[in-house]
C-alpha cells in the first residue's frame, strides 16, 4: 500500500487541484491530509474514490482522508489528550487487513508523545501513524518502528528545518519512503509503501 500523508496549511495553503494533481501524478493507495477545510470536500468529484473528513474541535479545518478502495468500517475519531489551547483528535481508518490513524498532534514535546501513545494503545493488529506530528526527535513509541523519511519536511519560520511529518508502524515493512518536493504548503508531502510482514 502506497500511502502520502500531507499537511496543506489550511486556507493558505495547497487546494483540492493541487491535492487532485499529485494523487494523479502518484498514484497512492491511500491520502492522508492534516489542515483541510470544507473546501477540500470536492475530491471525490475530481479524483472518484472514499473520502473521509472531521474537523478538530472548535477548529476550522482538521484531518481528512481519501482512498481508492472503500473502509473496511467507516472512518472514526479518537479524542485526545487536550493542550493549553486546542482541543485534538486522531482520524482512525480501517482497511482490510490494518488500521490507520491520520494526526496532527500538539506542540508541546511530552503531550505529543502522551497523544501518540494514546493513539498506539487504539490501534488493533497491523497498524500505522501518520501526519504532522509537531515533534522533534525520538518518539520512544514502544511497539512501534519509524518508517517514514529522515530528512526535514518544514521549515520553522521558514529558516529552521525541521522533521515533523512522521510514519511509525507495527507489523508492517516500509519498502519506500520519501520526501516529495510538491506544492505550496509550509509542509512537503511525505510518501511511504508498506507490506505486511509475514506471520
Amino acid at each position: 500500500m502506497k500511502i502520502i500523508s500531507w499537511n496543506l496549511l489550511h486556507t493558505r495553503g495547497a487546494g483540492v487541484e493541487q491535492i487532485a494533481a499529485l494523487i494523479a501524478d502518484q498514484k497512492p493507495d491511500l491520502f492522508l491530509m492534516q489542515e483541510a477545510t470544507a473546501a477540500i470536500d470536492t475530491l471525490p468529484k475530481l479524483c472518484p474514490g472514499h473520502y473521509a473528513r472531521i474537523a478538530l474541535p472548535g477548529r476550522h479545518h482538521g484531518l481528512a482522508a481519501w482512498s481508492a478502495a472503500p473502509w473496511a468500517s467507516p472512518a472514526a475519531s479518537l479524542k485526545l489528550q487536550r493542550g493549553l489551547v486546542f482541543r485534538r483528535v486522531a482520524q482512525i481508518l480501517s482497511l482490510p487487513g490494518l488500521t490507520i490513524a491520520n494526526v496532527h498532534l500538539s506542540h508541546g514535546q511530552w503531550l505529543n508523545r502522551f497523544q501518540l501513545r494514546q493513539i498506539a494503545a487504539a490501534l488493533p493488529g497491523p497498524a500505522a501513524i501518520l501526519g504532522d506530528c509537531n515533534m522533534v526527535g525520538a518518539a520512544w513509541l514502544p511497539g512501534f518502528t519509524e518508517s517514514g523519511p529522515r530528512a526535514p519536511t518544514h521549515k520553522s519560520a521558514r529558516l529552521l528545518p525541521l522533521r515533523l511529518d512522521r510514519c511509525f508502524t507495527k507489523q508492517l515493512r516500509c519498502s519506500d519512503a520519501k520526501i516529495l518536493d510538491y506544492g505550496p504548503s509550509d509542509h512537503k508531502p511525505i510518501s511511504v509503501t508498506l507490506t505486511l510482514l509475514a506471520a
